[in-house]
């Protein structure tokens, strides 16, 4: 079998991922194998795209193999997905897969990416393996990466794939109207955009969103930024935070977006995701490491699209305010109603402006950042940067800083193990729970009229 690699990662040869192909490359002599290293050639590519869809043709699988950026997949491959699409090559009837590796933030979202490209493409897709960054240098790892293979070359000799996860929806924007706006507003909202001239109704939405909101706006055009390259994972912003590219993106990133009071993100939804560019400006804040430097502050979306229709893009944008600990005041789509959509999100964003109405994180945002903790934790001697923030913040929250708490469940737990004293209990363990609770409520005053 022919296996075409689309190595995804920024560093080539020296990518942490590609080195589970080379292994399962030693293991299975009989398969052919050839890689593209497409992130790291992605601007030779951009100019001559016939090689890759030579080989792509040439393939019986496919196999996209990546480390997660960002909650998806890096920039170069999302570029590369767009030209692979562009080009209009029937890949129609092939098998598809990937690998990655990451410390399994978001690993979910970025499978799910590749799997609905793959899907749009015709090709059948096999669920892929998600490792850890370090599972090749473990028996574990090794073994669950030759299992996964096996069952891999199983499912192309039997035929069997995913279902198709696309649903090829239908898009027609109801476009906006866009009413004169007030002079004379104060505050600071940008508003981060990848619109071009053309892009009718996401620049009517945008123009709406200005109008209504009753605060000052500034828009960023993605687009005309002269961004050097997408992130190469090098690490050399972790002690200092300073971006190895010298075209000034991490000084224009912390002075001239950062100190705004709220953003919001405008773009056209592509390829299931919020298109390259925008990609590639989430790479690029990687200058940031994993420090929530904008919690507290409110964000808002405004998209054209079927945004509906988009499960993984919805987790993934509620992910980034969670994990961000920012608020996030709303999303407003051309689906329907479109201004009804744009009016409540800039009157949400007043509000959050106004009242600063923040509120506990849920699963993505504390799972998500239980992650970060642990892996900062351990390598706290080159995220110095990171290491600084979280403890400034009290971000290293392990729950072994909590021995009151451990020893009063110990003493808990003998109690309920022994059947004398847990039958003398009874309701009293529930009533116990509530004492704390109880306290608080009693000392709010009773204001219903008698």
């Amino acid at each position: 079998m022919k296996i075409l690699v689309i190595n995804g990662s920024p560093k080539g040869k020296y990518s942490i991922t590609w080195q589970t192909v080379n292994y399962l490359e030693k293991l299975h002599p009989e398969h052919e194998f050839t890689t593209i290293h497409a992130g790291q050639q992605i601007k030779r590519l951009e100019k001559d795209f016939s090689s890759a869809v030579e080989e792509m043709v040439k393939a019986d699988l496919i196999l996209f193999s990546y480390p997660v950026y960002t909650f998806i997949a890096p920039y170069q491959l999302h570029r590369f997905i767009e030209l692979t699409k562009e080009s209009g090559v029937d890949l129609s009837g092939k098998f598809a897969t990937q690998i990655t590796t990451s410390k399994h933030f978001y690993d979910v979202t970025a499978h799910r990416y590749i799997q609905d490209n793959c899907c749009d493409m015709g090709l059948k897709y096999i669920r892929g393996l998600s490792a850890d960054m370090d599972d090749l240098t473990t028996k574990k790892g090794q073994t669950e990466a030759e299992n996964w293979a096996e069952h891999m070359f199983w499912c192309v000799e039997k035929g069997y794939c995913e279902p198709d996860s696309t649903l090829n929806a239908v898009h027609t924007p109801v476009m906006a109207t866009v009413p004169v706006a007030e002079d004379n507003k104060s505050g600071d909202v940008v508003i981060i955009t990848t619109a071009a001239e053309d892009d009718e109704s996401l620049n009517r939405m945008t123009d709406r969103f200005r109008a209504v909101l009753p605060a000052a706006t500034r828009v960023v055009y993605l687009n005309d930024y002269p961004f050097s390259g997408g992130c190469l994972g090098c690490f050399n912003c972790a002690v200092d935070g300073k971006c190895i590219y010298k075209d000034g993106f991490d000084d224009f990133l912390r002075n001239q977006l950062q100190t705004a009071q709220a953003i919001v993100y405008a773009f056209t939804v592509k390829d299931h995701s919020m298109g390259s560019r925008f990609k590639l400006y989430d790479d690029r804040q990687f200058c940031n490491g994993h420090r929530t430097v904008t919690m507290g502050m409110p964000t808002g979306y405004l998209i054209s699209g079927a945004y509906s229709k988009e499960s993984n893009l919805q987790m993934i944008l509620e992910g980034r305010a969670q994990v961000g600990g920012n608020i996030l005041a709303g999303i407003a789509t051309d689906e329907s109603d479109t201004d009804s959509a744009v009016d409540m999100l800039a009157a949400n964003l007043a509000y959050s402006l106004e009242n600063q109405n923040t509120t506990p994180q849920n699963f993505y945002g504390v799972g998500g950042m239980k992650i970060f903790r642990d892996l900062i934790w351990q390598m706290q001697g080159m995220m110095r940067a990171d290491h600084k923030f979280y403890k400034a913040h009290g971000q290293y929250d392990f729950p072994q800083k909590k021995p009151g708490r451990m020893i009063a469940m110990y003493r808990v737990g003998a109690m309920l193990a022994n059947p004398k004293i847990k039958a003398k209990i009874g309701n009293n363990m529930n009533e116990g729970m509530l004492m704390p609770y109880k306290k608080v409520l009693d000392k709010i005053p009773d204001k219903k009229t008698k």
